[in-house]
């Protein structure tokens, strides 16, 4: 990598893993991304088993949990999981991509010792799959960047809940062991912890989008009279968007995190090639035009990079970090989404084709721009905050 990263706060065993982390990717996972066994929905569960075990035989599965079962903090994880981003594989390979790493953050902070056990573990140790059922299909009018539109519902029978609704993009769901599905109940939102396969969650369909780096890629969900043991509630009735926020803000950053190691690796390529390709009687990086925009790009990537350490130290404190994560993700997503059309601009035809994974990035950063609220949502959230703050300062 020669994009040169801040390390002056990193400690000394976040910049051991990350080197690690580092190696493994560029020499072990980077021959991959010209595997067959990948498709339109994302590598196949066979592709993902190889590289997890090749992550294993390398210390590197889960890199950011450590052996007692303790995080990194997050300034320690934004070193080690942008180097897993380097290849849209690498997430995958190391078991830190979306959305087991959420998962797993939501679990060890919030889940019993017996979910730990049951669910964490395997989790954790790369052998077992997860997806969060949250959104829900906008043409029925339910939840996407608005929760509490949620439709789908939970009532109590005996020792059982029975939850009944639909759900929509829906990410690994195909091929998981695990779903924290969301409903309401008349106490409010609730979280639930489903063994999967179950026949009452039937999988209508796996949708096609722009994007293709996660395993199971983003199902449509139908929940058909599915009945789940009280004792797999995850925390208590009506906490459920409490419980969510506990995962909100670290699943946002760690999204940028990735992305951004995903973003140096396209504009390292560009770079690459913008040196070596001759137009007009010179290297195409010594054409303003070109020059500038890669110029553009360090100065991107270097704020974005800024930007996550800036969040993950505010995590670090305890605190939710809201409205850090906002501004972050609106800020990264956006950064490296300008970042991703200059490499393939640079690139020209070569840009727009297969050969390289500057086309896969520039896919990818366009999808993650959504992920976890799209752009105008987080901002409309920091706007009430100025309206807020702005009441406050007027005393009323």
């Amino acid at each position: 990598m020669t994009f040169t990263l801040d390390n002056s706060r990193m400690s000394e065993r976040a910049l051991d893993i990350a080197d690690r982390v580092e190696a493994f990717i560029c020499e072990k996972i980077v021959p991959y991304e010209k595997d067959d066994r990948r498709n339109s929905h994302g590598p196949t569960e066979a592709l993902g088993d190889e590289m997890k075990e090749a992550a294993r035989q390398a210390g590197v599965m889960t890199p950011h949990i450590l052996e007692d079962g303790t995080h990194l903090t997050h300034l320690e994880t934004a070193c080690v999981l942008i180097r897993s981003g380097l290849s849209p594989l690498g997430p995958v390979a190391c078991n830190v991509g979306a959305p087991d790493e959420g998962n797993m953050y939501l679990l060890g902070k919030v889940g019993s010792a017996e979910m730990k056990e049951r669910f964490l573990a395997p989790m954790v140790e790369g052998k077992m799959r997860s997806a969060f059922f949250m959104t829900e299909p906008a043409a029925e009018g339910g939840a996407g960047s608005d929760p509490m539109m949620m439709q789908t519902t939970c009532k109590m029978d005996g020792n059982h809940w029975v939850i009944n609704g639909r759900k929509t993009l829906i990410t690994g769901a195909d091929g998981a062991g695990l779903g924290i599905v969301m409903a309401k109940s008349e106490d409010g939102a609730c979280m639930f912890l489903v063994d999967l396969p179950d026949p009452a969650i039937r999988i209508e369909r796996v949708l096609d989008t722009i994007d293709d780096s996660m395993i199971g890629g983003h199902s449509v969900i139908n929940i058909d009279n599915l009945r789940v043991p009280a004792s797999q509630m995850l925390g208590e009735s009506g906490e459920g968007f409490r419980y969510a926020q506990v995962r909100l803000s670290p699943a946002r950053l760690t999204h940028c995190m990735r992305w951004l190691g995903a973003a140096i690796r396209a504009n390292e390529i560009a770079s690459d090639y913008a040196n070596r390709r001759m137009a007009f009687g010179k290297p195409l990086v010594d054409h303003e035009g070109v020059g500038f925009m890669l110029a553009e790009n360090m100065i991107d990537l270097k704020q974005a990079e800024q930007m996550v350490y800036w969040c993950a130290d505010v995590l670090d404190t305890g605190e939710l970090g809201t409205v850090e994560s906002s501004m972050t993700k609106v800020a990264v997503s956006e950064a490296l989404m300008r970042v991703a059309d200059r490499c393939v601009q640079v690139m020209g035809g070569q840009g727009v084709t297969g050969d390289t994974i500057v086309e896969q990035v520039f896919r990818e950063v366009r999808a993650f721009r959504i992920y976890d609220g799209p752009t105008e949502v987080h901002k409309w959230s920091l706007a009430k905050k100025v309206k807020r703050d702005w009441k406050k300062a007027q005393g009323e």
